[in-house]
């Protein structure tokens, strides 16, 4: 493969990642996760871990398929979609539950690291690998999201990319694209979300709403989906 069709190739797969943020799935799922952030900064790490999770999922399910030069099952897509469908709906409740539920500081989480306990005013979950802190939710949201968009990536990269070296590297830049657009679309929605957030009601309001918005999109997702699977 020609080195200037790869590099055309590798950086429109990079600017599609970019774009398949902007997915009303992806939207709906990450805006859940920073309703709660009351820093920009944070809320875009959020959406960095969202991407992560969802590349790592992409490529690893995409490598096998690629080696393979095999196509994803419909009814593992539709499985997989389906559960798309309820993570959504699962997300919206628990923010409806935290928003109903969270004190006049909001929520705080505790949790111990090598028998040391520490607290996170606001923070989600998280795991630390190494120096690096990752958010947990976010990981394996995203790691969902990648595993449903598989598929459909695998598929397109067979049908126009003539080496398995072209289709990985696609993948990858996809990956990092998706990564990429994330993060800033969530430090966008941070700074909005970080001055609703000095108004108490106002701020369970909004996530009231989010959680609300997320069910409603995950059911009317999940719903055509059953009678494929079932």
């Amino acid at each position: 493969m020609p080195v200037i069709e790869l590099v055309t190739s590798s950086g429109l797969g990079s600017l599609l990642g970019m774009r398949h943020a902007l997915e009303p799935d992806h939207l709906a799922a990450v805006s859940t996760l920073v309703t709660g952030e009351r820093s920009t900064a944070k809320a875009a790490l959020l959406g960095a871990c969202w991407g992560l999770g969802h590349t790592f999922s992409l490529v690893v399910v995409g490598t096998v398929l690629v080696v393979l030069r095999a196509e994803m099952p419909t009814r593992a897509a539709d499985l997989f979609e389906l559960g798309v469908a309820l993570m959504l709906v699962g997300l919206g409740l628990r923010a409806m539950y935290v928003a109903a539920r969270q004190g006049p500081a909001g929520p705080v989480h505790a949790h111990a690291h090598r028998g040391r306990l520490h607290v996170h005013p606001g923070a989600p979950a998280h795991i630390h690998i190494g120096t690096w802190t990752l958010a947990r939710r976010p990981l394996l949201v995203g790691a969902v999201h990648g595993l449903a968009g598989s598929g459909a990536l695998t598929a397109l990269v067979l049908a126009t990319l003539p080496t398995a070296a072209a289709r990985l590297i696609y993948m990858a830049l996809f990956g990092l694209g998706s990564t990429i657009g994330m993060a800033a679309l969530s430090g966008v929605l941070g700074w909005p979300l970080a001055r609703v957030g000095q108004h108490h009601a106002l701020a369970r309001a909004v996530s009231l709403a989010v959680g609300c918005v997320s069910t409603l999109l995950g059911i009317a997702w999940g719903y055509p989906l059953l009678a494929r699977v079932f």
